[in-house]
């Protein structure tokens, strides 16, 4: 095995069985194909099989199915073993894997490994470890959470807050590392863990130009239920955060008109925002009020005519409702207003509501004649509804010559049908790239970057 190699398919899912085929086979009762491919370079088997034996008592044989993964010394492999050998009580082990990689330099290991020191009476020794590097903000992150445990709160905000002095000359290009922005937010974090609720608003208030800052502070009022300070902000909210903050607190409440009159606002933003629509079409329905959620929707699909997204949910709200002839009809309003043929990106989603209301098979029949609809990239949505009708073979064999670019959705119907070596194979059509060389060309402001 090769670190690279891991990583890459890992990353990228390519030439590799995907964790959620992992749980698909075990899902069926194939846990000998998932221990057989775990012996076999397949890492989201090994970690699923090497769970499956930690639940069973079998931590040494656990261990021994990542053995060969942490031997290539991939970071993946060393922080899931951590994580295993923690959960089973074992977190020396898992402290002492973790600092070796971070003493041979791995970027992401000091911060996991002070994590666990601090998880496991050692928070001292993690903020000492930490504290020199305050100006990278994931580290900086990391401190702010170990230093409650340590009892060294005010030496972490003194290091932030001389962060906060500093302000950029040359915006983006001048900070690096830990921004002002971050370094405000972060010391925010740590008054109001020590329940100094008005410093940490402060703090946030005077950056409310910030989105990150007003993303905490809308969080902030929140969490504290400081429900007028949360109206004022969502009154001027243009970014959102304040209001979907409130209306969550509304709707926790049980107060749901409330929190539907929070995106009801007099300035109508919720007609000029399609989020904001669609969060107030999700409360809408959660709520049983699904006409009104298909208006708010309607009107957003009227004022963004041919925006996937929208129509999408338009189209499941409509299915949701039982109404696919309107839903098939507005969409008919839309296409005529675009001019008429669709691109399959928008005119796919039509096709559950055809089938609703018209069946499966006539569905399909309006899938060939579409222009697209021969294409690799019209065949997933074909074999779903025919799996969906439980016809499964069919949808394999719709998938069959277009394996390859939809080599997943073909391996699942293949699991389901029990034909797992055609569905390992056809994962292993797509070859993972080689790694790339490593260069020792240093690093340059100036192009080529």
């Amino acid at each position: 095995m090769d670190a690279a190699d891991l990583d890459y398919r890992a990353r990228t899912r390519s030439g590799c069985i995907p964790p959620e085929l992992v749980a698909r086979l075990l899902e069926r009762g194939r846990v000998d194909v998932v221990e057989l491919q775990a012996g076999h370079g397949e890492w989201f088997c090994a970690l699923a099989w090497a769970r499956l034996l930690g639940e069973q008592g079998r931590q040494s044989d656990a261990l021994e199915v990542l053995a060969p993964y942490l031997a290539t010394g991939w970071w993946t492999a060393v922080e899931a073993a951590a994580e295993l050998l923690e959960s089973w009580g074992r977190a020396d082990e898992a402290v002492e894997i973790t600092r070796v990689r971070m003493e041979a330099g791995h970027p992401m290991a000091l911060e996991s490994y002070t994590r666990l020191l601090a998880r496991h009476g050692r928070a001292e020794e993690a903020f000492a470890l930490l504290r020199p590097h305050i100006a990278d903000p994931s580290l900086a992150a990391a401190l702010v959470d170990v230093a409650a445990p340590a009892g060294r709160d005010e030496e972490a905000a003194a290091l932030l807050a001389a962060r906060t002095e500093h302000r950029c000359s040359d915006f983006p290009w001048c900070c690096r590392g830990l921004d002002r922005d971050t370094a405000i937010g972060l010391l925010a974090t740590i008054r109001e863990r020590q329940g100094r609720i008005d410093e940490a608003i402060a703090l946030l208030r005077p950056d409310g130009n910030t989105l990150l800052n007003r993303k905490q502070l809308a969080a902030l009022l929140a969490r504290r239920g400081r429900l007028d300070a949360l109206r004022a902000a969502a009154a001027s909210d243009d970014a959102g955060y304040a209001v979907r903050q409130l209306a969550r607190l509304l709707e926790e409440l049980g107060d749901v008109e409330g929190a539907i009159a929070t995106y009801r606002q007099t300035d109508r933003s919720w007609a000029h925002d399609p989020n904001q629509a669609v969060e107030l079409a999700q409360l809408l329905a959660r709520h049983g009020r699904k006409d009104e959620a298909i208006d708010v929707m309607r009107i957003q699909a009227d004022a963004h005519n041919g925006d996937d997204w929208i129509l999408h949910i338009l189209a499941g709200l409509y299915l949701d409702q039982g109404r696919p002839e309107d839903g098939l009809a507005h969409l008919d309003a839309l296409a005529d207003a675009r001019g008429g043929e669709e691109y399959w990106d928008v005119y796919w989603m039509r096709l559950p509501l055809i089938a609703a209301r018209d069946g499966v098979d006539e569905a399909i029949a309006q899938v060939r004649a579409h222009s697209g609809g021969m294409t690799s990239y019209a065949a997933p949505h074909v074999a779903e509804l025919l799996a969906g009708a439980g016809r499964t073979e069919e949808a394999v064999a719709v998938l069959r010559p277009h394996a390859l670019a939809n080599r997943h959705d073909l391996a699942g119907y293949l699991i389901d049908l029990g034909h797992i070596e055609e569905a390992v194979d056809a994962l292993h059509q797509d070859k993972p790239r080689p790694p790339q060389p490593l260069t020792t060309t240093a690093w340059s402001e100036e192009p080529p970057f």
